[in-house]
């Protein structure tokens, strides 16, 4: 039926441009051999990846700026600007950061293709589902441990 949400990209009236379904002129084949192997290893590197820049989310990029911050407060003695420094250099970064992810994650369709799977969707939501569970944990065990309650005092 032509009026299927799926169908029309969630439209009733038409289809919006680029939203049509992938439809392949014929099924993909799968590579053999060696082949293969190296497409999964490819694959699974380039998600290892993703989960690295989406790991850096949850403290080294923060940290880095709150030190650049600190940098800019000794300096100029202007709490102020080293604020505005800190928040716009995150901001950016992690824009950044997610200009790469996403391309990473086309990428990695690409290389999933290649090898002969039919890969119609990406990783980066799993991915960054994933390194934001393992962010806060690792956040919660640093606190808890080293620098809050039980670890703090001494």
């Amino acid at each position: 039926m032509r009026t299927d949400p799926t169908d029309n990209g969630g439209l009733f009236i038409g289809r919006r441009p680029g939203t049509a379904p992938i439809r392949y002129r014929v099924a993909p084949e799968r590579s053999l051999g060696i082949r293969r192997l190296f497409d999964k290893v490819f694959a699974a590197s380039i998600l290892a990846g993703m989960t690295l820049v989406s790991m850096t989310f949850w403290g080294p990029i923060p940290a880095a700026w709150l030190w650049i911050g600190a940098q800019v407060k000794h300096q100029t003695d202007s709490g102020s600007l080293a604020i505005v420094v800190s928040s716009l250099g995150i901001l950016s970064t992690l824009l950044g950061g997610l200009v790469l992810l996403k391309r990473l994650d086309h990428f990695w369709m690409l290389v999933r293709r290649a090898a002969g799977y039919d890969q119609r969707t990406g990783m980066i939501g799993p991915v960054f589902a994933v390194a934001t569970i393992l962010g806060v944990a690792l956040f919660v065990l640093w606190f808890l441990f080293l620098a809050g309650p039980v670890g703090g005092r001494r």
